[in-house]
């Protein structure tokens, strides 16, 4: 894993992938970039539809980039909206990235990087179910 979090990295890249966020419906892109632990970095952007409600967050996007791309854990992760600002994700995508990053898992605030177990406690996960 790598020693330090590139937080400026992060946030440049999540706002290269809001950019390609396909938003006719709401107007309301939005990007994340995450860092994994083996020092990758994969990105999402939402997905909208015709029928509202099959649309893809931006972190649905990002989970399957991890998984499309070799696995691992995810270290830091930061969200951004159309004008680059920081954004929480909603609670669906909160538990996705607890799947993968645990309560370890940092998270972009305006307040600065807060641990998952912050944004989402006594979540509920793989351990739950052995």
């Amino acid at each position: 894993m790598p020693n330090e979090i590139k937080w400026d990295l992060l946030h440049e890249q999540a706002k290269i992938a809001m950019k390609n966020a396909y938003v006719p419906y709401s107007k309301f892109p939005v990007g994340v970039s995450a860092l994994v632990n083996d020092g990758r970095i994969v990105s999402g952007c939402n997905v909208e539809n015709a029928s509202y409600g099959i649309g893809l967050c931006a972190e649905c996007g990002l989970i399957s980039n991890l998984a499309m791309t070799g696995g691992g854990r995810l270290v830091a992760v930061v969200c951004v909206d159309g004008n680059g600002d920081f954004l929480s994700p909603c609670g669906r995508c909160r538990q996705l990235l607890f799947e993968h990053g645990g309560n370890e898992l940092l998270m972009m605030t305006p307040d600065g990087p807060q641990p998952m177990s912050f944004l989402l406690p006594w979540a509920f996960g793989p351990a739950n179910l052995e």
